[in-house]
């Protein structure tokens, strides 16, 4: 039987702190999986600079050229994580048998990618790495990370429970995940659209090694909107909702009004009429706010820009290990632009 050819995809973003720990961990790791027979030598480690503006690239780079293991891509500007990681995994896709997705913190345990080429082996096309627990998290994170999820399952998204993008996906995986074009991609919500057997691998989660989380919240509130409105239109109809109710109630409250009126009961209600004025307002700026958010995404779709584009692509790129030049940012173009022209 053929050993399969692992890329593991790293997407980066001013990981400079954590990037040589992360290297050295995921280097020795691929070592012994080879060394055990699980994967080809042929296997990579790929980095993709997200547009980084510290030292990120440069550790790629210099990395790329003492290890045949390693590869970067380097993106032309910031596209955000999951952008960054759908250029990582169609980089490798033409050159892997299975690919695995991990961020760069290291808080994600590495030791479980063996699980997860073990049941590539079995026949599983997607591994989901899933936390037992969320004890590293804080209170409010945990709870609204768990809210989050349940809400997506009520509103009828498949996503797997307390999975990020830690997973296993085999080539043919990704290339029908690259059929999808839309430019609002959720990944958690789209992989388990792919239908492909797949499998769970259950792991703690550890605190960050090195340098600052890249999700505050408010990324984390915006992520969880683009997840939502990406594959449900059960807010835009849980407004309806409410506007039906509003409408009944009006229609309740007017007509014991008029009662009140004919009966000699009526008086000046200051308070009760500018809390209804309020009330509606708030509801009706919450359902233009979310019609917006619908309207937004079809402008995106729409444009068909592209999600991210390419500056640097050292995958299928083999460069020179013995770069006498100093390592500085115009002798990386150079190098990189001579390499090109001779092929």
């Amino acid at each position: 039987m053929n050993k399969p050819v692992l890329t593991i995809v790293v997407p980066c973003y001013n990981e400079e702190e954590v990037l040589p720990e992360t290297m050295k961990q995921l280097l020795h790791l691929l070592e012994q999986l080879i060394a055990e027979k699980l994967i080809s030598r042929q296997s990579k480690l790929l980095f993709v600079d997200d547009g980084s503006k510290d030292q990120t690239w440069q550790l790629i780079y210099k990395a790329s050229l003492q290890h045949e293991t390693v590869k970067g891509v380097k993106l032309s500007s910031n596209v955000g994580h999951q952008n960054a990681l759908l250029a990582g995994l169609f980089a490798a896709k033409s050159v892997s048998d299975c690919i695995v997705s991990i961020d760069a913190d290291l808080q994600d345990d590495i030791s479980i990618i063996r699980e997860f080429v073990q049941k590539f082996h079995e026949g599983y096309e997607i591994v989901y790495g899933v936390r037992k627990k969320r004890n590293t998290d804080t209170f409010f994170k945990r709870y609204t990370a768990q809210g989050f999820y349940k809400l997506m399952k009520a509103m009828g998204v498949n996503v797997v429970y307390n999975h990020a993008d830690y997973r296993l996906m085999s080539r043919r995986a990704v290339e029908e995940l690259e059929r999808f074009e839309e430019v609002n991609l959720f990944l958690r919500g789209i992989v388990p659209l792919l239908g492909f057997r797949s499998t769970v691998v259950y792991y703690d989660r550890k605190e960050r090694l090195a340098g600052e989380t890249k999700y505050p919240l408010k990324k984390m509130i915006a992520f969880a909107l683009d997840g939502i409105t990406s594959f449900s239109i059960t807010p835009i109809r849980f407004i309806s909702i409410i506007g039906f109710i509003s409408f009944f109630v009006s229609l309740i409250f007017g007509m014991y009004f008029i009662f009140l009126k004919f009966t000699g009961h009526t008086q000046t209600g200051w308070t009760s009429l500018i809390m209804s004025i309020w009330l509606l307002g708030g509801l009706q700026l919450i359902a233009f706010g979310l019609i917006g958010e619908y309207i937004g995404k079809i402008y995106k779709e729409t444009k068909r820009r592209p999600r991210y584009i390419v500056d640097i692509d050292l995958l299928n790129l083999p460069l020179r290990a013995n770069h006498s030049s100093p390592m500085t940012e115009e002798n990386m173009y150079v190098d990189v632009k001579r390499l090109f022209e001779s092929n």
